[in-house]
C-alpha cells in the first residue's frame, strides 16, 4: 500500500479548491505535478497502477 508524505506546504492550495482529479470532489490538495488530488486517491491510484510481482 502506498502512502505518500505530503507534509510540505506545497501540497496545499491556499487558493481554493479544484476537482480531485480522480473522484472530482474538491479539494485544496495538490499533486507533485501540481495537479488537484486527494491524498488517499493518489495512494489508491499508485495501489492499483503499481505493476505487483506476481505480474511482471
Amino acid at each position: 500500500m502506498a502512502l505518500l508524505d505530503w507534509r510540505s506546504p506545497e501540497h496545499f492550495d491556499h487558493t481554493g479548491d479544484q476537482p480531485c482529479v480522480i473522484c472530482t470532489k474538491p479539494t485544496p490538495l495538490r499533486s507533485d505535478r501540481g495537479k488537484p488530488v486527494h491524498k488517499v486517491c493518489a495512494e489508491d491510484w499508485i495501489d492499483a497502477h503499481t505493476a505487483k510481482e506476481e505480474n511482471r
